[in-house]
């Protein structure tokens, strides 16, 4: 064989060698991080049963997007499922993995991402949930636990080797990363058409359009969706499309931007459920964030 070429299947073998041995290291890695423990500061929120709370709690529930997770009925669905991933959320009825749930237990899932026994959960946009006001936290979990009890499983979380070996060498954040576990709570403001209650609204968008709104790829979403829009005033923004708030609602409600297209990934199962006023807030709001250039999140 010419020096050449053993040169090169050398250099190949090497290679894939590598390949191999960082695979290899980031499976350990995958299995390591997602049964880390995490240990955050819990204060319980107390349990609430009045017909208020338990109707703004279904509402939160329907547009807030725990229904494209959990389903419904709080049984769990797959949100995603291909030949390669399948990621479905968790019975959250108490015949499910909430049936043992202390008060601080829900605090910890809702707005930290992690569960009771202290490891993260790998899906669960709690960075939309951790400025909930107590009030909107206790809200949602009367309404969860009145939900009829059904059969359902845990969350189900299959993931391609590339990602598994992605999350293990920290490319792609689990709930529990995305969060600034120090912020208090937001307190409660009057629900008007204005940007103050449109901010707290604005807190859903988060996980995929970014802390600063101005999108990018989706963190540990499919190859094929599409970047998260930039919902700022900046470079690249969406929300030129949008003339005004009866615009910005109408997608909400339909999924469709003004000429006619639809828009591949956002959870308009919920966002449809969105009222007058939170959704009119939402698009004041939007008009006010300092502009970024687009992928900037």
């Amino acid at each position: 064989m010419k020096p050449w070429l053993k040169w090169t299947a050398a250099g190949v073998g090497a290679l894939v060698l590598l390949l191999v041995l960082a695979i290899a290291a980031g499976l350990q890695l995958f299995e390591r991080k997602k049964s880390r423990t995490v240990a955050v500061n819990v204060k319980a929120v107390p349990y609430a049963t009045d017909a208020q709370s338990l109707a703004r709690g279904k509402y939160l529930f329907e547009s807030r997007g725990c229904v494209d997770c959990h389903g419904a009925n709080g049984a769990g669905r797959d949100f995603v499922k291909t030949d390669s991933v399948q990621l479905r959320g968790s019975n959250i009825t108490s015949a499910g993995v909430v049936g043992n749930y202390k008060p601080e237990d829900w605090v910890r899932i809702i707005r930290h991402g992690v569960k009771p026994n202290g490891q993260p959960a790998m899906v669960m946009p709690s960075e939309d949930y951790n400025r909930f006001t107590d009030q909107d936290l206790a809200s949602l979990v009367a309404y969860a636990r009145s939900l009829t009890p059904v059969t359902g499983g845990e969350a189900v979380i299959r993931l391609p080797l590339p990602a598994r070996v992605m999350y293990g060498f920290g490319a792609i954040p689990d709930a529990a990363e995305r969060i600034n576990h120090t912020l208090p709570p937001a307190q409660p403001i009057p629900e008007a058409v204005n940007a103050k209650h449109g901010a707290y609204v604005a807190n859903m968008c988060i996980g995929c359009h970014g802390e600063h709104l101005s999108g990018g790829k989706i963190a540990g979403g499919p190859p094929d969706w599409p970047a998260a829009a930039n919902i700022t005033p900046g470079e690249g923004s969406a929300m030129k499309n949008y003339k005004d708030s009866a615009q910005f609602v109408a997608m909400l409600r339909s999924g469709k931007r003004p000429d006619g297209t639809p828009i591949k990934v956002m959870p308009f199962d919920s966002l449809s459920k969105m009222n007058d006023v939170d959704a009119q807030a939402l698009y004041e709001f939007l008009k006010t964030v300092p502009p970024r250039a687009a992928g900037n999140k």
